[in-house]
């Protein structure tokens, strides 16, 4: 127990909610330095006093939140404030997801054609890992970040866009890459096995780098080959990468799209569980909505990307090649594809930018032609960037895997502004608050200490990280502060630009970054590094 008389800070009053999945507790907590320094009982007398105090009656008080898969790499610089993710108790954000990270810098030209993820105006130039981390770090940012590198930044870093197997002395020099990523602090390597050109991979190759990840000790966060029909072979493939190089799995937005695969998730699970039973590390995380949200490019046969966006725009013009891309995707429809579920969401200026909102299908009919070519016609008017929103998921599922006691909530979601252009997914919002209050108190799916073990604890094991993720005597001084009775998400798909409402406070390593439910601006957030071996 700490002998300090005076904490620099005491959150009072507040049910502590630890971050194991124990049932909370009455209980005072002092800070100092930005570590908890001690956990008063009442039974325990003398209650501690602090220069600072944050009055929790009434409130649950939990480690900040850790968000296993954001894409806060590519928009945190812009927006340092990170509002989005202070009003929903985020404190820690992983980065690097679904194989694509800003770094390194031979990458960066062709990452922004290919992720569609950068802006053409965002100046991202970084050496390496560390380069990031400083830049990341001068922002000054208000929520911590953990870095993972990505496969498909390494392989155009390598390879450029080529659809082939690398070469063996292309693959020793995508290995050499992530191990000094790891040498500089990531805490993991991913893949995104749906999106060109990391989907151009074959299984060989991302066994080899999954193996070079396992010895440096790295997590392995994989966005699948497959969400849809094919999600139990892709499920198999992940696990197999990590059973035979003893490494750690992480399936990110486990999920199942399109009618015909829903229920599927329950298979999954149990795969996971059975490859859990014979040794594997692996887990999965999951967001609380029926829809994901990526790139149009991503719903279009393989083929078509090889080369990148560039070279899809010459197949657009090309009318035989043209007739092929949109059979491809023709052959998607009804099966994990629904035209009227696929919503615009974001795109630049361009002969469809009043199309935000509206879905393939309801382009095509105002146009008197299918879906398919509505896509191709937009994606040509304006170059090949443009986001959706895809409506391809069922609540039960979604109820399924939020239950699994391996399973994470995570946002895959960005640091936004708080007001901006198009129609973003809701994820951006209100993940957080959303499984607090529809999944915890309105439905009862979860409760509340299971679903904050998702939110801190379980997600801290995966990375790592030994002194966040839970509150305890010793621990960073990650905290947040919520009214249980009336957290909510507030975000819609039609209205996405609503902050979420029921947190108090929220403290990064100590200092306050939202206080009476307004960020204070301050912004002590740092890029966290993985410690060595």
């Amino acid at each position: 127990m700490s002998t300090v008389t005076e904490h620099d800070t005491v959150v009072r009053g507040g049910t502590l909610i630890d971050g194991t999945g124990a049932p909370g507790y009455r209980a005072d907590l002092g800070v100092d330095g930005g570590r908890i320094t001690r956990i008063a009982r009442p039974a325990d007398g003398d209650p501690p006093r602090g220069r600072t105090t944050v009055d929790a009656s009434g409130l649950a008080v939990t480690p900040g939140f850790i968000d296993l898969h954001s894409h806060a790499d590519f928009s945190v610089e812009g927006w340092p404030q990170a509002t989005t993710q202070l009003h929903q108790g985020v404190t820690t954000l992983v980065t690097g997801n679904c194989g694509w990270s800003p770094f390194p810098q031979d990458a960066a030209g062709l990452l922004r054609e290919w992720s569609g993820f950068l802006a053409p105006e965002t100046g991202w130039d970084f050496t390496d890992t560390g380069g990031f981390a400083a830049t990341v770090s001068g922002a000054r940012p208000a929520v911590n970040l953990a870095l993972q590198v990505g496969h498909a930044a390494l392989r155009v870093a390598v390879m450029g866009g080529a659809e082939r197997p690398p070469e063996p002395a292309e693959l020793d020099a995508m290995r050499t890459l992530l191990r000094a990523a790891a040498a500089q602090g990531a805490y993991g390597f991913s893949t995104g096995l749906i999106y060109a050109p990391g989907s151009f991979a074959t299984e060989e190759e991302v066994r080899a780098l999954v193996a070079e990840a396992a010895a440096t000790g790295l997590l392995y966060s994989t966005h699948m080959r497959n969400e849809s029909g094919a999600l139990l072979p892709a499920v198999r493939e992940a696990l197999g990468a990590a059973e035979a190089a003893g490494g750690r799995l992480e399936i990110s937005h486990l999920k199942a799209m399109g009618p015909e695969n829903h229920g599927s998730v329950v298979t999954a699970l149990a795969e996971l569980d059975g490859a859990r039973d014979r040794g594997v590390d692996a887990a999965a995380d999951v967001y609380p909505y029926t829809a994901s949200s990526t790139t149009l490019t991503s719903r279009l046969p393989l083929w078509s990307m090889d080369g990148g966006p560039s070279a899809l725009l010459h197949r657009l013009a090309d009318p035989a090649d043209r007739e092929r891309v949109a059979e491809g995707l023709r052959s998607r429809f009804g099966r994990d594809v629904d035209p009227d579920g696929v919503v615009i969401a974001e795109l630049g200026d361009g002969p469809y930018s009043g199309a935000v909102g509206d879905s393939i299908a309801e382009i095509g009919r105002r146009e008197g032609t299918d879906p398919a070519e509505a896509a191709l016609r937009v994606l040509a008017a304006h170059r090949a960037s443009v986001k959706i929103v895809n409506h391809a998921m069922s609540e039960e599922d979604v109820v399924t895997v939020l239950r699994h006691p391996m399973v994470s909530v995570a946002s895959d979601g960005w640091v936004l502004r708080p007001q901006g252009a198009g129609l973003p997914h809701p994820r951006s919002f209100g993940t957080y608050p959303r499984v607090l209050g529809r999944y915890v108190r309105e439905l009862g799916v979860l409760s509340l200490a299971e679903a904050v073990r998702k939110m801190t604890g379980l997600p801290a094991r995966r990375l790592g990280m030994a002194d966040r993720g839970r509150l305890t005597e010793g621990a960073v001084a990650d905290i947040a502060v919520f009214d249980p009775d009336t957290v909510a998400d507030r975000s819609t798909y039609t209205d996405p630009w609503r902050l979420s409402t029921g947190f108090a406070a929220v403290l990064v390593a100590g200092v306050a970054v939202l206080a009476d439910g307004s960020p204070t601006g301050a912004r002590p957030g740092m890029v966290l590094r993985r410690p060595g071996p």
